[in-house]
């Protein structure tokens, strides 16, 4: 039988001028736009049928910040499906307070970047399932890569970013996800910078490359506008996870409308 396939709504989390943790919605992580209040829109995805939650401190990395701990135990309070809380995290102490706080999963980009023990460490203290290793991917068309992919007749390689996209590190994504499954990651979380935002569909060729790459079960994100968007990353791409923000901040869709869609289609999903 199948494995269902999980349709995860993410909500990216920044303080506001007072100081508040609200929710902001952009293109190509710029632009950012408030969207609502992030224990609200927590209840209103646990309420909708969401197989996961995803919350992201989008700042703080690059503000050299804690995660908003506060705020994330009271979006815990209203979720009853995993929760995986990613941003800010560096340290093995970071992942058990973020736990604690109520996370189930703990999603880390930069500090594993910077230090790679930290996957080993946290899966080692808290098991596999709950490290989340996450990849703000760009595309780019030159020599410096390890692994290439054919992009509409040009070749290109995907480079893993840091601080929001806005800092590349010259490390080939396929590369980093094959030591991330070897050092112990659960799960790989596959965002787009050229895709984030845009309604285009996810980027197919990068988490087709990731997916080949691994068994460790892959969330693709970015780039989702509607069913036929996740529909095409399960199909050809591999994903185990599709991962959408706009679509149903919005109510283009609802998670309903999706895997209706998916499931008309014969793809696996939880109804």
């Amino acid at each position: 039988m199948a494995l269902t396939k999980r349709i995860i709504p993410c909500i990216d989390v920044d303080l506001d001028d007072e100081g508040n943790a609200a929710v902001y919605t952009g293109v190509n992580f710029e632009d950012l736009a408030y969207t609502g209040d992030p224990v609200e829109m927590a209840k209103k995805y646990n309420e909708a049928g969401a197989d996961e939650f995803v919350f992201l401190d989008i700042t703080a990395s690059a503000k050299g910040r804690e995660t908003m701990l506060d705020t994330v135990r009271a979006v815990a309070d209203e979720v009853f499906i995993p929760l995986t809380v990613g941003g800010g995290i560096r340290t093995r102490e970071d992942v058990k307070e973020t736990l604690r706080a109520g996370a189930d999963k703990v999603s880390v980009n930069t500090g594993a970047l910077e230090r790679p023990e930290l996957i080993t460490e946290g899966a080692r203290a808290f098991g596999n399932q709950c490290i989340v290793i996450s990849v703000d991917a760009r595309r780019r068309y030159d020599e410096d890569g390890e692994h290439y992919v054919d992009v509409d007749g040009e070749s290109c390689w995907f480079e893993c970013t840091v601080k929001g996209g806005r800092e590349g590190t010259g490390v080939d994504v396929v590369s980093w996800a094959e030591e991330a499954e070897e050092r112990g990651a659960g799960e790989l979380f596959v965002n787009s910078i050229d895709a984030d935002g845009t309604k285009d569909g996810y980027d197919v060729p990068l988490t087709r490359a990731v997916c080949d790459a691994v068994s460790t079960p892959v969330i693709a994100s970015s780039g989702c506008g509607g069913p036929e968007d996740a529909y095409d990353v399960f199909e050809n791409a591999g994903a185990d996870a599709a991962l959408a923000a706009s679509i149903f901040h919005f109510d283009e869709y609802s998670i309903a409308d999706v895997k209706r869609y998916l499931d008309e289609r014969d793809v696996p999903v939880r109804l």
